[in-house]
């Protein structure tokens, strides 16, 4: 297991997780230079991704020290043993699954579970929730970020799920700890096309709206 190779601080310096779902191996393997030469630092590979557990495995060997390397779509404790004896150094779900959040709780392991409302985001937290990715986020939009903040300004939040260029500067000054960003961050016609250069200035614009709030 490499969970003690998860760095925060890595993370706070670009707060983006890219979510990859459904790319194969070999794309994967393409994207990750790429990736982690915009200056990205956190990737999630989701459990029902072909052979997740193989690229989870590649990335963090590969990458060892210089990505954070998570599962996601992790909703049981068989799904967070095949993540961790994949290397995985952070677990994502997307449902508060309390036998998923307390194991990783218990060994170490930085969890960022999935919540929808006030109670269940501040059940998350009290579990002992590293972040809570709220999702979806798609509807409810900075302003829920905002709201939920008021009262539980204590609590990490990460909203996943509708986050895009254009408003990844609202989430974050509406007092997001990070954001989650899958198909708008992996643009899909740029991969296909394999048009790496141009993936690489797709990724460092969100950087540059989050850094620089540009």
């Amino acid at each position: 297991m490499n969970n003690q190779d998860f760095s925060w601080e890595s993370f706070s310096a670009v707060p983006i997780i890219g979510i990859i779902r459904n790319l194969s191996f070999d794309t994967v393997e393409k994207i990750l230079p790429v990736y982690l030469s915009s200056g990205l630092t956190t990737i999630e590979i989701t459990m029902n991704t072909p052979f997740a557990e193989d690229i989870i495995k590649f990335a963090a060997q590969k990458y060892k020290g210089q990505l954070n390397v998570g599962a996601g779509t992790v909703c049981n404790i068989h799904d967070l043993k095949v993540a961790l004896d994949a290397g995985a150094q952070f677990i994502v779900t997307p449902i508060l699954d309390v036998d998923v959040v307390k194991t990783c709780v218990k060994a170490k392991i930085p969890v960022f579970p999935g919540a929808y409302t006030p109670t269940e985001i501040y059940q998350a937290w009290q579990m002992g929730a590293s972040m809570v990715k709220v999702f979806p986020a798609t509807l409810l939009g900075p302003e829920y970020i905002r709201d939920v903040k008021a009262p539980l300004n204590q609590i990490k939040l990460i909203p996943t799920g509708g986050v895009n260029i254009e408003n990844i500067t609202s989430f974050m000054n509406a007092g997001a700890d990070g954001v989650g960003i899958g198909s708008q961050l992996f643009d899909k016609t740029l991969i296909k096309n394999e048009d790496w250069n141009g993936l690489e200035i797709h990724f460092k614009k969100f950087i540059d709206k989050l850094v620089h709030n540009s």
